[in-house]
């Protein structure tokens, strides 16, 4: 009889778990349902998603779609209106009960592509498994046949693996997840999948504006960029604001022969050199008037966060071969803090197999500024404006006459690329947040990494303005994802573990 009751006891435990976080554990990395999601997966990447390419574009928005249909979510597309725009996939789930919503966000198109960078055997749109990082001497290993395991390290190489068609499949397999395993989400769910980020989602706030009520959400779930460097699990409480600046310098309207007009002909190439060279130190300070002055100090639960996240620039020296990073001293994550001036880029005239012994006529930069709170776009811009002015150059915004080139010795041409946002910071004590925070600790054994402000850029600015609401974001990709570039890849137990928090956080507790 007492041997009955320890049985019928642990049964029941059993049963008990079964219908909590255990529970979707087990349906995560259960290999059938794996080997299930590795094919979906791989026909979402499959198809490409580069803004420019409507037709795909639109392929893309109606995989999402049928997605979300599959699990009894109907799917609607908001559109802003305006020509050759990208819609956004939207769904809604009503919970009985429920007196939160919480709102989950993630982009499908990613940024563009030269297959000519990717390595050998590798495209950016037909997926591949990979054993290992490349250069760490992973090789291309077929897709496993069902009863083949799946690989918790493996990669899966392709546009948008990372950044951010993994955030996209995360979220809706979570909820997957909670209907296959019969639990209940504790909260109303919506999905917004933009299709523009990339672009500076130059027309989310038209589609906030025009669709708001439908919008309205308690807390914005951001599913986008890379987990902790350590490798932990992380909560980011805000993200810089982002602008992109073309700049062009201007010399003799014609190539001329660099012998028969050297040391007489001013160089293009030279003179943007020495412009770019006055704008930094060699530590990586801006030398800018004014480009830190307007920065909004952390708070001092900021900064006790920022103390305690794992210190990684061990790890990302050994990573990246480098021997001496910029930033005087300032660890990893204060400079995450801080604002950015980046070359993106640079041209002018030809290097290896063409180049060709002349002075061209002009030179080509893209720069990239990252900014933080406090920090306002049009005034960061201003900034760059002035110090070119400063170093005597003629600042204009179109390409110039005969006459202008022939007035001014220094022009200039700079222009605001559109979409650029300001940073947005979400109080890191705001309660609904730190409940999402208890969620995600609900999945690991350790303290999450909260981060008062990641350093990548979001419009996230857009949802207080606009919808008057916070967002926070839920990383979920490993940070070695090459992101923006070639060879982006995503580790497969990052995906899987992105979908335990994701669903996890559908079913907090109230």
């Amino acid at each position: 009889m007492i041997r009955f009751f320890f049985v019928f006891a642990f049964t029941v435990l059993l049963q008990g778990i079964s219908t909590g976080q255990t529970s979707l554990h087990q349906y995560i990395f259960d290999q059938k349902n794996q080997h299930l999601w590795l094919t979906e997966y791989q026909q979402f990447l499959s198809i490409p998603n580069v803004l420019k390419d409507s037709v795909n574009i639109a392929r893309n928005a109606a995989y999402i779609g049928d997605l979300l249909k599959q699990n009894g979510v109907a799917a609607e597309l908001l559109v802003s209106g305006k020509p050759n725009s990208a819609p956004v996939v939207f769904g809604e789930v009503l919970v009985p009960g429920a007196t939160t919503t919480l709102a989950f966000y993630a982009h499908y198109d990613g940024q563009p592509v030269n297959p000519k960078q990717w390595a050998e055997g590798l495209e950016p749109f037909l997926p591949v498994l990979m054993s290992d990082r490349l250069d760490k001497g992973g090789k291309s290993i077929p897709f496993p046949k069902a009863d083949e395991p799946v690989q918790p390290n493996w990669r899966m190489y392709a546009r948008g693996s990372s950044d951010d068609k993994a955030g996209v499949f995360a979220i809706i397999k979570a909820y997957e997840t909670l209907l296959k395993t019969g639990r209940k989400p504790s909260v109303n769910i919506k999905f917004f999948f933009e299709g523009e980020e990339e672009a500076g989602s130059i027309n989310l706030d038209v589609i906030f504006k025009k669709y708001k009520e439908k919008l309205n959400a308690d807390l914005w779930i951001i599913c986008d960029g890379p987990r902790n460097i350590s490798g932990k699990k992380q909560v980011v409480f805000g993200v810089r604001g982002d602008v992109n600046l073309d700049l062009k310098i201007y010399a003799s309207k014609r190539p001329l022969h660099s012998g028969n007009y050297g040391n007489w002909a001013p160089n293009p190439a030279m003179r943007l050199a020495q412009l770019l060279s006055s704008m930094k130190d060699k530590n990586g300070k801006v030398l800018i008037a004014g480009f830190y002055d307007d920065v909004k100090p952390l708070s001092e639960s900021e900064r006790k966060a920022l103390a305690k996240i794992p210190a990684v620039e061990s790890i990302l020296k050994e990573d990246l071969a480098l021997a001496q990073p910029d930033g005087e001293g300032k660890s990893f994550m204060e400079l995450l803090t801080l604002p950015t001036l980046n070359i993106n880029g640079m041209q002018s005239g030809n290097v290896g197999s063409m180049a060709s012994n002349v002075i061209p006529t002009e030179a080509n930069a893209v720069l990239d500024l990252r900014l933080v709170l406090g920090n306002d776009v049009n005034r960061q811009v201003k900034k760059v404006v002035d110090h070119l002015v400063k170093e005597g150059y003629k600042v204009i915004d179109h390409e110039p006459s005969d006459a202008e080139r022939k007035q001014f010795p220094l022009l200039a041409k700079l222009v605001m690329r559109p979409g650029g946002y300001n940073a947005q910071r979400t109080p890191m004590d705001l309660p609904l947040a730190q409940k999402v925070v208890d969620a995600v600790e609900t999945t690991i054994d350790y303290e999450v990494v909260k981060v008062p402000s990641a350093g990548g850029s979001l419009p996230l600015y857009l949802f207080e303005t606009i919808l008057n609401a916070k967002p926070i974001t839920i990383p979920i990709v490993n940070y070695d994802n090459n992101q923006h570039a070639e060879n982006e890849n995503v580790i497969l137990n990052y995906l899987w573990e992105g979908m335990e928090t994701m669903a996890a956080v559908m079913a907090m507790k109230k």
